[in-house]
């Protein structure tokens, strides 16, 4: 089958003019980078990116200020796993960004293990930090905006919590558990104004997934899509955008598939 080619870069339309943006594990190339440059470029008017590699989030920041023209562009050390570190960064966003807007919890972990060999603290590590860590997120969210009355949550979950992949039974349970925890933590918000949706993409091809991933199943899994390719990072990120814009208004407790997938 041919491949289609990905379409030309998107151009801005203010979706998010006049909000404040944070986002976790946005260093690098990866899904969380491409949200944070594309709420940049949607007018938002502070983003604050956080991560676990302090030199890859120094130069994010100076990369997002550079291609965006947004100065007030912000990064802060944290690891999602940590509860102390997640109350520093609400306090730092409280601080640089005032109210929270939108959240964009992007950070998750995977590795490759059939489930005889894997380790107790293999399963743990990869929950803690895209389950747990999205729950630790998400209260503190929602704590900050529910006294607002507004605010928008966007969780990105995974295609594998609906589908199976051998050796990937510890991501696909927390990303299932990213979804239904989705689902549950929007109804409780609704009563204050607060939308929570997700994303589940099938395949973003970045240089984490690289190295969590042989060139020889990425490939396979290319190939199963209907364009015959991966999808950029920044096509994930133009649904988490519309999903934290007032254009989805009307939307909470979904999971949005961001998939070209055959059936």
């Amino acid at each position: 089958m041919a491949t289609i080619p990905a379409p030309s870069y998107v151009p801005p339309h203010g979706l998010l003019a006049g909000k404040s943006v944070l986002v976790t594990a946005a260093a690098g190339a990866g899904i969380g980078f491409a949200a944070a440059r594309r709420a940049a470029e949607e007018g938002a008017r502070a983003v604050l990116v956080s991560d676990v590699h302090e030199r890859r989030l120094t130069e994010a920041v100076a990369e997002l200020r550079r291609t965006t023209g947004l100065q007030a562009v912000h990064g802060l050390l944290c690891d999602v796993s940590r509860q102390e570190q997640v109350d520093a960064l609400f306090a730092e966003a409280a601080e640089r960004l005032g109210a929270i807007d939108v959240l964009i919890n992007n950070a998750g972990l995977g590795t490759s293990c059939r489930l005889v060999d894997m380790p107790d603290e293999e399963w743990q590590r990869v929950v803690d930090v895209t389950l747990t860590g999205t729950f630790r997120m998400t209260r503190a969210a929602l704590r900050a905006m529910q006294p607002h009355g507004r605010g928008v949550i966007v969780n990105n979950a995974s295609v594998l919590g609906w589908r199976a992949q051998a050796e990937q039974a510890h991501y696909a349970a927390a990303k299932a558990g990213v979804m239904a925890l989705t689902r549950c933590a929007a109804l409780e918000a609704a009563e204050f104004g607060v939308r929570v949706n997700a994303v589940a993409p099938s395949i973003a091809i970045h240089a984490f997934l690289k190295k969590s991933a042989s060139d020889a199943l990425l490939d396979e899994l290319a190939a199963k899509e209907a364009f015959g390719r991966a999808a950029e990072p920044w096509e994930v990120a133009n649904v988490m955008v519309f999903l934290a814009s007032d254009y989805s208004s009307y939307m909470t407790g979904e999971v949005v598939s961001v998939s070209s997938q055959r059936a």
